[in-house]
């Protein structure tokens, strides 16, 4: 099945998405998280994005994660697995209709994919030329391969990987 990639400019309602969904993840997990974090590009203001919110939620380690996945089951959320990702549990969803799309994982607080997550989004966030960088190549890749996901994340990879090495990652 091919999808379509879109990519939008920055939308200041993000935010407000991504704290309607926290608020919703909160309800059940506020007392065996650590923290519910916004990454991706929706989490960078200024930057072009699939309109998908993603977010990482913080464990303080993989022994409460059977608690995370019995609290998430009760409002609609069903474990996935690490995807071939080692440090980041997947969530798949039904009937949240009422929230924007988003992509749900938990994550350990000593994850290296955590780690990755928010040190890119961080200096994303203290980089507005990096910003500006990031959205016109991931501009080019949706137009370029607006029905070729594969294709869209090959064309914009090298900016991704010019950035890791300046933060080091």
């Amino acid at each position: 099945m091919k999808k379509h990639v879109v990519v939008e400019p920055y939308n200041k309602e993000w935010k407000s998405d991504f704290i309607a969904i926290r608020d919703e993840l909160d309800a059940v997990l506020k007392d065996i998280v650590l923290k519910i974090e916004h990454v991706g590009s929706t989490s960078v203001e200024g930057l072009s994005a699939k309109p998908v919110i993603d977010i990482d939620v913080v464990i303080k380690d993989t022994t409460v994660l059977p608690d995370v996945i019995s609290a998430l089951q009760t409002i609609g959320y069903f474990h996935e697995g690490d995807l071939g990702i080692p440090g980041r549990e997947a969530f798949k969803y039904e009937g949240k209709e009422h929230l924007r799309k988003h992509h749900l994982y938990v994550c350990s607080q000593d994850s290296e994919e955590l780690k990755r997550h928010i040190t890119f989004r961080d200096y994303l966030r203290s980089n507005p030329d990096a910003v500006e960088e990031y959205s016109k190549i991931k501009e080019e890749a949706a137009n370029l391969y607006s029905w070729d996901i594969d294709k869209y994340i090959e064309h914009k990879s090298p900016v991704i990987e010019m950035i890791y090495k300046r933060i080091g990652l």
